[in-house]
């Protein structure tokens, strides 16, 4: 009988780690890429941005923020290429008009279920990418299509967990605001708000709940070349999923921490560097996001 108990509360405890660990990777977009000014498109031109984040978790909370799991050992690694177009001579509502893709490398190792893998993940095309800018504040807006391009697996527990793809189209709505507190605009304060609605994943049923993000950043600008400041975000998911073995709990995750910006004029391009801690998880992973970026113009 203890046997049996033994063998039960094992196969439960796997189920739970699946689900809830399932739910960090359940949103498309990944937050914590952007930070201060994080909502300022640039001015017309071409420009290349390259990602770099490292995120790393090892509890899994509860709907109720507990810590169900402590040894997660989930690693995220993500090597992101996106190539901007601003326009100089498409407006529209008075915004310039852009667009860009972004092309993403994963490499994902779900270390308490030893899988782990790495491939092309889930292309983004944006062919809507509107800016306007003022003398104290910046707008942008967007649409966004996640297209799942990246290869998914879910024949064995963490399988999916560790798929570069999704397995899901994803629709993104994006706007934001940068306000320069001062006429030099050395003093900043940016909000990044993304709002996603998933299709139906394809080798299931279920269809993922919305999710909304916001990412914002405050910064001073140092020697007309440095931006100092912290950064964070918020991310909620505001509707149940839908399909066999949904439940009606949905997660959420704050973070928050210091970032550090430089631009160098002789090369034109630019490096920011944050390091952002999670807390207030709920039903999903609780870890720390490392995001290297690199900008180019042309």
């Amino acid at each position: 009988m203890k046997k049996h108990l033994t063998g039960l509360v094992s196969v439960l405890f796997v189920l739970c780690t699946v689900f809830l660990a399932g739910n960090a990777f359940a949103e498309h977009y990944v937050s914590g890429i952007e930070g201060i000014k994080g909502a300022s498109v640039p001015p017309p031109g071409m420009y290349y941005k390259m990602y770099n984040a490292f995120y790393q978790a090892d509890d899994v909370n509860n709907s109720n923020g507990d810590t169900v799991i402590d040894n997660l050992d989930a690693t995220v690694f993500a090597n992101v290429h996106r190539f901007i177009w601003v326009s100089d001579d498409i407006k529209f509502l008075g915004g310039d008009y852009g667009a860009d893709i972004t092309v993403p490398l994963i490499y994902k190792d779900m270390g308490l279920f030893n899988e782990d893998n790495f491939g092309l993940g889930d292309i983004i095309l944006e062919p809507v990418l509107l800016s306007w800018h003022k003398p104290s504040y910046d707008l942008s807006f967007g649409l966004a299509a996640f297209l799942p391009t990246g290869k998914y697996d879910n024949d064995q527990p963490g399988e999916a967990m560790a798929s570069p793809g999704m397995d899901m189209y994803t629709l993104m709505t994006t706007f934001g605001a940068t306000y320069y507190f001062d006429n030099a605009k050395k003093w900043t304060a940016s909000i990044l708000s993304r709002y996603e609605i998933h299709s139906e994943e394809g080798d299931t049923d279920i269809t993922r709940g919305d999710d909304f993000h916001f990412e914002w950043g405050v910064g001073k600008t140092v020697a007309d070349v440095w931006d100092i400041g912290l950064a964070g975000y918020c991310q909620w998911q505001v509707s149940s999923d839908k399909g066999t073995g949904s439940t009606d709990t949905k997660d959420q995750v704050y973070a928050i921490g210091p970032e550090v910006s430089m631009f160098y004029p002789p090369g034109m391009f630019a490096l920011s560097l944050r390091a952002l801690t999670e807390f207030e998880a709920e039903d999903r992973p609780e870890g720390t996001m490392i995001s290297l970026v690199f900008t180019k113009i042309f």
